[in-house]
């Protein structure tokens, strides 16, 4: 057996920790990252911008307005125009989600760009981000911009910017702009004007989008498979996306929450077990092949069984690099955060292929796509990529691939998981999120490095990794992984072992560290 080459991106960006306030709505506030700007409360500036990893999100009404929104398209323009990508036109596509007035926030965008000389190719209606991101590669423009706020509550709403290459804006980007807000004063020019002197035409990004995922997958053997496939859309832009690709095919698709709601039916447009509810009673009722699960802008993919049965982003990602090597023949490098399973580390042992693990975030697994000969990028969001394709997330691919991987082995998903498992072993995971003081995180961090255990779950310390907070892996390959949010005064605490039992010892573990170190 070959042994893969590991190694660890570091993570080069500054972590931003935004100050917290009395009556801060913890629930809503968003992972490390997210770019989440604050809730409503007194005690902070309201025109305070800070980009995430991926992008910039704010409650509506409170700080995502209109004003700011303008100032940022602002900001983004004067970016570009100061700094051209190369290769690229003086063009900007904008997109936006099915959010409570996205259109009118994505139509200021729009104007905006306009108003600073810039063509626009606006989405004509609701479009899935991966449908952007693709634009603008193809088009090769200077960037694009998504009005979305992907899994976040409904109350919330997001601007994303998406770099000439069609992934999410580094760190130099993002900053750039943030230097340049309020450097100018907001120019636009009205949709209807910048329509007549074609500075803004309206387009439909999904045809171009679905052509291309039909070229990258076997289309011809998922066309004539004939799988009954439900797909749970929670009410987001990714509704009859997988209707429109697998018409006039053997197939048949039922989509389930399809219509636009922008309280999204309660829920959070978020492709996790707690989302799945009223899916999976409908499933136990009518058997499928397979449930496919996007979130709100359709990014990211989740899965059920054809009877409701959970299948974990971890289960995704481990069916889908070994569907890939061994039936696509694909090689390359494969890059994963630290946060996902090692079940991937084994099967890159098997394989042969080198693995990268990047901190959390799928801006760091994007760089990677860039500069290396990537077979697959995977984080514990169910976010994937291939950068064949773009070097960003793309929930409609991933989907479709999993459709390729049941056509060609014409058996049940529950199966091929079982037959990884009988080979690397069985890998149960859980999560935790566990309050701490605001500020703690960066002390309770060094803590830990300070004071490890000298066992996990029965089994001894192999090793401590501090690439993204603190992750401590025992030599059965059991892991624990404590890390601080940097939004909200908040520890999440991962696990991974062979049984759901060992499981939760590790997080019981978790808790007794972070109580030990003050948090």
């Amino acid at each position: 057996m070959r042994k893969s080459r590991r190694r660890y991106v570091r993570k080069r960006h500054r972590v931003v920790w935004p100050p917290q306030h009395e009556g801060c709505c913890k629930e809503n506030a968003q992972a490390r990252g997210v770019g989440f700007d604050g809730c409503v409360g007194g005690g902070r500036k309201v025109n305070r911008i800070v980009f995430g990893t991926d992008g910039w999100r704010a409650v509506m009404a409170d700080r995502f307005t209109f004003a700011n929104v303008e100032r940022l398209a602002q900001a983004t323009a004067d970016y570009w125009s100061r700094n051209p990508p190369e290769c690229s036109e003086r063009l900007v596509i904008v997109g936006y989600d099915r959010r409570f007035l996205s259109e009118q926030f994505g139509i200021r965008v729009a104007e905006v760009f306009a108003g600073n000389d810039f063509e626009v190719e606006l989405g004509k209606g609701p479009m899935p981000t991966p449908s952007v991101s693709l634009a603008v590669k193809q088009r090769k423009a200077a960037g694009g911009v998504v009005i979305t706020a992907s899994h976040n509550p409904p109350i919330f709403n997001g601007y994303k910017i998406k770099s000439n290459h069609g992934g999410a804006a580094n760190t130099a980007l993002c900053n750039g702009v943030e230097r340049m807000l309020d450097g100018q004063p907001v120019r636009a020019l009205p949709l209807a004007e910048a329509i007549k002197a074609r500075k803004i035409r309206l387009r439909d990004l999904r045809p171009a989008h679905f052509s291309t995922v039909r070229r990258m997958v076997d289309f011809k053997a998922i066309a004539g498979s004939g799988l009954r496939i439900a797909h749970e859309a929670l009410y987001g832009v990714g509704a009859g996306c997988f209707e429109t690709l697998l018409a006039d095919t053997n197939c048949r698709v039922v989509t389930l929450h399809a219509g636009h709601d922008p309280l999204f039916g309660g829920l959070t447009p978020e492709p996790i077990p707690k989302n799945y509810g009223q899916a999976r009673a409908w499933l136990r009722r009518n058997p499928q092949d397979l449930c496919l699960v996007t979130d709100g802008d359709a990014d990211r993919i989740g899965a059920m069984d054809g009877r409701g049965g959970l299948l974990s982003t971890h289960n995704i990602m481990c069916l889908l690099l070994n569907h890939i090597v061994r039936r696509r023949g694909g090689s390359g490098v494969v890059v994963k955060a630290i946060t996902t399973t090692s079940m991937l580390d084994k099967m890159c042992d098997d394989f042969g292929l080198e693995l990268r693990v990047a901190p959390v975030g799928f801006k760091y697994i994007s760089e990677e796509m860039l500069k290396a000969d990537v077979l697959l990028g995977a984080e514990e969001s169910g976010g994937f990529g291939l950068p064949a394709h773009i070097p960003e997330r793309d929930g409609i691919l991933a989907g479709m691939l999993l459709l390729e991987m049941l056509a060609f082995e014409r058996r049940p998903i529950r199966r091929l998981l079982a037959d990884l498992e009988k080979k690397y072993g069985r890998h149960c995971y859980g999560r935790i999120d566990a309050h701490c003081a605001p500020g703690s995180g960066p002390r309770l961090m060094e803590f830990l490095k300070r004071n490890p255990p000298r066992k996990l779950a029965g089994s001894p310390l192999a090793d401590v990794v501090t690439l993204d907070g603190v992750k401590f892996v025992a030599a059965d390959t059991s892991w624990l992984m404590l890390r601080a949010s940097g939004t909200e005064p908040v520890l999440r605490i991962y696990a991974e072992s062979s049984s759901e039992q060992r499981v939760q010892s590790l997080l019981d573990l978790g808790r007794k560290l972070l109580k030990a170190g003050g948090g």
